[in-house]
């Protein structure tokens, strides 16, 4: 049995080298099964099991039974340590077979004759070598495996053609410049308001003419090992395909591309999110990388890569941006330049964040210095040259609005499509009314600017019924660098003050609260758990005003009632009711403590107006559109696809609350605009101020100013129309505290806007929602009238609050002859002895 197993090894194992390891790995086994015991188990490491695994077949020669290879029982060997051997042969790898025996046992014919003679004696009762065989040849004993398997690359091979090779482009087409076709971005009527792209600047540079801090600058940041590579880098592709399997949107498709990758997406195959799409990038990548050298390679994608608005190549940006030809750029410049093709939009120094650009370029720097392209003096003399950019001369209309939208198309469909895709882009702005207020802006600003020291401000118009955006003014003049008017403020993140009141009043008045109810105006003071910190909130009159409604403490803006009441449900579910009612920029719940109801935590314009605009909508939450159609190349229609799953603003922070979804009570939203209307009920703090008012015309209106004076607000609406104003300075620096009130700042420019679109209007009334009941209360202590009341009112009440007790006052005559008599009291006598005294 012996001498036949051995001929049947000696045929089938052609290959010497391989039939040593066999050999050698029966040799290490009967070395350590002869010094095993049933007590002991057998050593294992370094032995391939795998080689000496068992045959699940029968023995078609000799016996009917399943051979049994090494694991027979009655082997002296191995008999005690069956189990253990069958669980260690599981765990071992075929891929070990090469590394069990060294050179030297391969190599020492006197050491292997020894072994040999042993494992001879041991091998005896094992029956048969032909899983050994089977081990080395397994195409002859696993026939289905294997056609099964040239089945499925056959397959494979034929969908790989026709979903990827077929139609794919020709990468000598690189050569011919084609220029990008416009997106038209328009108002709501048609009219054009910015052409992206309307006539690509391009100046093709040979080699030689693009400098070498350019190509540095862009090779660190994009593709360090551009020079080493074909095409592309597998390991940053695997690591992007890892990454996009756990994004739930394909839309956020990320790519590892190198620079050939980028140059091909731009030309050849565009950037639709697709995995058919990058698969097709990749092989036009290799293959671009066998028709051209690299420097041709990177000498294209230097001058045709987009480096945001008309620049297309280095040539472009350079004039663009600083005004002078790439041949004079310095160190940080070209890095400043280098960092924006990745995402021209968002890295735009005249976008909606420019500090995102100083960023990017820092990053570039910082790049080139790891990679030793630039020594530190270069690198520290890069960081502290200040980036001066030049004015630009473009033509568009409402800047801040059209980068707004163009981030959000960004968002949804990609840089490119953007870019060169040919969109049309009809807007929900109105051109008209959009002009009138940055007139308005402007002319307001230039008033008082000197005299509050206040250089900008910001304007939102919507229709709260359905959320559009009719005109946005993110800051007084975009073009101005001096005062960084291509901010746009309305998507920033500022402090609202009391403008954020109603969030904490929706609160309290969906539990138990009504505008009847009263709570105390006096002092207060909170100490916070486990600290010694105390917090005493202070009026903007620095007055007291006693008992009060909360109609009254609303209209008249006062802080403690409104702390008060924060604190009597805890700050929690005020974040948790204005991330409802939209505010977005509460995604990650602010540590502001009762402050929050002051104005604690920060804002973005958009918040307010989306929850002004609920309050506007009886409590339903709308979300603002800025789009009305998109079409595309081909004049489809893909509107929808723009708003499908488009539930984040321009940072990208998802909404808590769905469109069109009822937040708060319609009863909770009709009485905050009715306190907010109530120009009475605020007399007692702003008096008789007209800008808080427009004739013939019911509006409610909300002020706020943060506490160091850098943000002041005014936020108004009717039901046509919402306007939110903001003043200050983009730079943060204080406003005139002595002389800017909630009223003084951003009101007049407010009342202006709101009266140039509502005035040659008719009026029109609240909606008011059913379950309300009129009955007339003392307006000044929230009871139900009596014969004496000083002053009295209509207010509206669900069944079950309405008020049972009367109000009781004096004759005004009889309190007017208590208090000739009052000379010479103390305060305690004068106090009982006014009782019922209005």
């Amino acid at each position: 049995m012996v001498k036949k197993n051995k001929k049947i090894m000696a045929k089938n194992i052609k290959n010497k080298s391989k039939k040593k390891l066999v050999k050698l790995a029966y040799d290490k086994l009967y070395l350590s099964l002869e010094h095993a015991s049933p007590d002991v188990p057998p050593e294992t490491d370094g032995i391939n099991l795998s080689l000496l695994s068992t045959s699940k077949k029968k023995n078609k020669t000799k016996s009917k039974r399943s051979k049994k290879g090494i694991f027979r029982k009655y082997n002296r060997f191995f008999a005690p340590h069956k189990k253990f051997l069958q669980k260690r042969i599981k765990k071992i790898k075929i891929k070990e077979l090469f590394h069990i025996v060294s050179p030297h046992y391969v190599s020492s014919k006197g050491k292997f004759a020894d072994y040999s003679r042993r494992i001879k004696e041991t091998i005896k009762s094992w029956k048969g070598t032909a899983f050994i065989i089977r081990a080395l040849q397994p195409w002859k004993y696993h026939r289905k495996f294997f056609a099964t398997f040239i089945v499925i690359l056959t397959i494979g091979g034929i969908f790989f053609y026709f979903y990827i090779l077929k139609d794919l482009p020709n990468p000598a087409m690189l050569t011919t410049v084609h220029p990008p076709q416009s997106t038209i971005i328009r108002d709501r009527n048609g009219e054009i308001l910015y052409r992206i792209y309307k006539n690509a600047n391009r100046t093709w540079l040979t080699w030689e003419e693009i400098p070498s801090i350019v190509k540095k600058a862009t090779l660190a940041i994009e593709d360090a090992n551009f020079a080493g590579h074909y095409g592309i880098e597998p390991k940053a592709i695997i690591r992007a395909f890892i990454r996009n399997l756990g994004e739930k949107n394909t839309n956020l498709y990320q790519g590892g591309s190198t620079i050939t990758q980028q140059l091909v997406k731009n030309r050849l195959v565009g950037s639709e999110k697709t995995y058919r799409r990058k698969m097709r990038e990749i092989v036009l990548a290799v293959w671009t990388e066998l028709l051209f050298t690299k420097k041709e390679i990177l000498t294209m994608y230097l001058n045709e890569v987009g480096y945001g608005g008309p620049a297309y190549g280095i040539e472009a940006a350079a004039q663009t941006y600083f005004d002078k030809p790439a041949k004079d750029l310095t160190l940080a410049q070209a890095a400043f330049l280098a960092g924006l093709p990745a995402a021209p939009t968002t890295f735009s120094p005249f976008g909606s964040n420019p500090q995102l650009a100083t960023d990017r370029q820092r990053q570039v720097l910082e790049r080139m210095y790891k990679l030793k392209m630039i020594n530190e003096e270069q690198y520290r003399k890069a960081l502290e040259e200040k980036i001066v950019l030049a004015p630009q001369k473009i033509e568009i209309a409402a800047p801040h609005f059209v980068m707004y939208v163009k981030n959000q198309l960004v968002n949804q469909f990609g840089e490119g499509v953007i870019e060169e895709g040919g969109l049309d882009v009809t807007t929900t702005l109105d051109l008209a009314i959009q002009r009138k207020a940055e007139e308005i802006a402007k002319k307001n600003i230039d008033q008082i600017k000197n005299k509050y020291n206040i250089h900008n401000a910001a304007i939102l118009v919507t229709n709260p019924a359905n959320g559009e955006i009719l005109a946005m003014v993110g800051s007084v003049d975009y073009f101005d660098i001096e005062n960084k008017g291509h901010v746009n403020v309305v998507t920033s993140r500022r402090q609202p003050g009391s403008s954020i009141k109603p969030v904490n009043y929706a609160y309290a008045f969906d539990h138990g609260w009504t505008p009847n109810s009263t709570i105390e105006d006096a002092p207060v003071v909170y100490t916070a758990k486990g600290s010694n910190e105390v917090y005493a909130p202070k009026n903007y009159d620095g007055k007291y005003h006693g008992v009060v409604t909360l109609r009254s403490a609303l209209a008249n803006s006062y802080n403690i009632p409104a702390v008060k009441l924060l604190n009597s449900y805890g700050v929690k579910k005020m974040i948790e009711t204005g991330q409802a009612m939209g505010i977005k920029s509460w995604y990650t719940p602010p540590q502001a403590g009762l402050s929050l109801t002051l104005g604690g935590a920060e804002v973005t314009m958009l918040d307010m107006a989306r929850v002004y605009g609920t309050i506007a909508n009886l409590g339903v939450k709308k979300e603002l559109r800025p789009i009305k159609e998109i079409r595309d190349n081909d004049r489809n229609d893909i509107t929808e696809l723009f708003y499908k799953n488009n539930n984040s603003d321009v940072s990208g922070i998802n909404v808590h609350a769905a469109d069109n979804q009822q937040v708060i009570s319609p009863i909770a939203a009709y009485w905050l605009t009715d306190i907010l209307a109530d120009n009475v009920a605020r007399l007692p703090a702003f008096g008789p101020y007209a800008k808080l008012t427009i004739p013939n015309h019911k509006v409610a209106v909300k002020t706020g100013t943060s506490n160091e004076f850098r943000d002041n607000w005014t936020i108004g609406f009717t039901p046509d129309y919402l306007v939110a104003v903001w003043v200050g300075n983009n730079d943060g620096s204080y406003m005139n505290k002595n002389l800017v009130s909630g009223i003084t700042g951003a009101a007049p420019i407010w009342n202006e806007v709101m009266t140039s679109l509502i005035a040659d209007k008719p009026d029109r009334e609240f909606p008011k929602p059913s379950g309300l009941i009129p009955i007339k209360i003392c307006a000044v202590n929230g009871l139900l009238t009596c014969p004496n009341c000083p002053q009295e009112k209509i207010e509206y009440f669900t069944a079950d609050k309405v008020p049972t007790k009367q109000c009781y006052f004096r004759p005004a005559k009889e309190c007017e002859e208590i208090k000739s008599q009052l000379e010479g009291k103390s305060d305690e006598e004068k106090k009982g002895l006014l009782v019922g005294c209005y």
